[in-house]
């Protein structure tokens, strides 16, 4: 009786011991601690080997670290063992895709056929699976024809995105028209998206559009639009920028990049050091070498590694000479 008491009390502290590991795991993946939760996944698996759970944590802290060779073996184990779940297919998709784009092109191609297998089959076994969907508008208008590649299946997958969520929908068909250098119908599906979502995303996809149409007075009218919604110091950055590359609406640019390093916080993304860099840009716009000089120097005292602060002080001394 008392072996059997005793296995009664140790199973569940075996079990308990087993579900800290797991969530200490997934609290380090969190964390963005990649390798510590691969050091406890690992020697949890070696105990465990074929916990689910635990394998599907290993290969996203090998997918975090870009260890992709790792992650496609933990994630084709869980298609194997889990073959109706369409997440891990997705998921090894999604790692194989990654292992092509870090290759030549001539070993990419080789992957091809098992990532379109990949997604297709978590395409059919979940009809709600936004992600698939997304992987598989990426995937077919980005290859070439000659390997599979197809704006008219990309945009099917993008048809059944609008119906699972309109705003996926529109972002997908913004993508797929900014891709294939359609800049009038991106920029349609782009607002179409903010109408409906609005979301910083959204706002962000169309900037970026702009942008890259060389088109800064309307980039900017849109970053402020989506100031007045979120309210984010981030957003004070990039008017900050556009203003900056583009030589436009310098006193507003100013005043944002000031205000952005006032309020600036961790979570704002860009270090200070790069308001500061657009600010030398813009006082070197406006041809004030002393403060063109004294905010490179910021920039260059917070982070002296970067290239182009250095080439920007250079660049502001060989104007004023």
């Amino acid at each position: 009786m008392k072996y059997l008491l005793f296995f009664l009390f140790i199973c569940p502290v075996i079990g308990f011991g087993q579900s800290i590991s797991l969530d200490r795991a997934e609290q380090l993946l969190e964390e963005k601690k990649y390798a510590n939760a691969e050091e406890i996944l690992e020697s949890y698996l070696k105990e465990i080997p074929n916990d689910i759970k635990g394998i599907e944590l290993l290969g996203d802290a090998y997918g975090y670290q870009e260890k992709w060779n790792e992650a496609i073996e933990e994630f084709e184990k869980l298609v194997s063992m889990k073959p109706k779940i369409a997440n891990y297919h997705y998921k090894y998709g999604a790692a194989l895709g990654m292992k092509a784009l870090s290759v030549n092109k001539l070993r990419a191609i080789t992957f091809i056929s098992d990532i379109k297998s990949a997604f297709l089959k978590a395409a059919e076994l979940d009809p709600k699976h936004i992600n698939t969907r997304w992987a598989l508008v990426e995937l077919y208008i980005q290859l070439p024809g000659i390997v599979g590649g197809s704006k008219s299946t990309s945009l099917k997958y993008a048809e059944e995105l609008e119906v699972l969520s309109k705003v996926d929908g529109y972002l997908a068909k913004g993508y797929i028209y900014e891709y294939d250098d359609e800049p009038k119908l991106a920029e349609l599906f782009y607002k179409k998206a903010i109408q409906i979502g609005g979301s910083l995303t959204c706002f962000e996809k169309l900037t970026n559009l702009y942008e890259s149409q060389k088109q800064p007075q309307k980039a900017i009218a849109n970053i402020e639009e989506a100031q007045n919604k979120h309210n984010r110091n981030a957003l004070h950055y990039q008017i900050g920028k556009v203003a900056a590359e583009y030589n436009i609406e310098l006193n507003k640019g100013e005043q944002c990049l000031h205000m952005y390093i006032k309020n600036y916080s961790a979570a704002d993304g860009v270090p200070k050091a790069w308001a500061n860099y657009r600010l030398a840009q813009i006082y070197k716009h406006k041809k004030n070498k002393t403060e063109a000089l004294k905010y490179v120097d910021l920039a260059i005292s917070a982070l002296p590694k970067i290239k182009v602060f250095h080439e920007e002080k250079a660049d502001i001394l060989k104007r004023f000479q």
